[in-house]
């Protein structure tokens, strides 16, 4: 079975924007880029909610078109185009750029992805990732640690009466002091879906 993934740059203290969605504080050098780059690339699909699709749509369609793009934002570029992505989304009337529109999160048609052949499903965006959560879908997750603390703004994990309990099972320092964090639910996730 293919795992449900969330991932997403992230402060120390669990913000993943500011509280206008402003991401200026994420500082995104060619080492973790390329990183970046690699993860996207091993993912079989992505799955947006409707604010951070708006977001990556704005840029990465168009980004290798300028000439002053960084070489590995280009190729992030290539890989996120060609990506198929299903956005949720109850007010977008349609999308683009390889992707599917879905209205609601539904666990049937989650365990049928998958279930299907191919690589995993990274989800993004935290009110899309809440609404998985609440439904016991995700089972990893993967902040990227920034060393930045921004007091407030856009949390990585939502408010829930819920305990997760997780297991550390992969950690990556990076010469900017970014730490990558995998961690695995430790009720097995996926096994309770079948």
């Amino acid at each position: 079975m293919s795992r449900v993934i969330y991932s997403m740059m992230v402060s120390l203290d669990g913000f993943v924007a500011r509280p206008n969605g402003d991401l200026d504080w994420a500082d995104v050098d060619e080492e973790l880029h390329t990183f970046a780059n690699q993860q996207e690339r091993e993912t079989g699909t992505i799955l947006y909610g409707r604010r951070l699709y708006e977001l990556m749509a704005s840029y990465w369609p168009t980004a290798e078109s300028n000439p002053s793009t960084p070489a590995v934002e280009v190729e992030y570029a290539r890989i996120w185009r060609d990506k198929p992505k299903i956005v949720f989304s109850k007010t977008l009337e349609q999308v683009a750029w390889n992707a599917t529109l879905m209205r609601d999160v539904v666990v049937d048609e989650i365990t049928k992805l998958t279930s299907q052949p191919g690589n995993d499903l990274q989800l993004g965006g935290p009110d899309l990732a809440a609404s998985f959560m609440r439904l016991g879908l995700i089972d990893e997750y993967r902040p990227i640690v920034h060393p930045v603390v921004l007091g407030r703004g856009i949390p990585f994990w939502p408010p829930s009466d819920t305990t997760l309990r997780l297991r550390l099972v992969e950690t990556r320092t990076f010469a900017s002091g970014v730490v990558y964090l995998r961690y695995q639910r430790a009720d097995g996730g996926q096994k309770n879906r079948q």
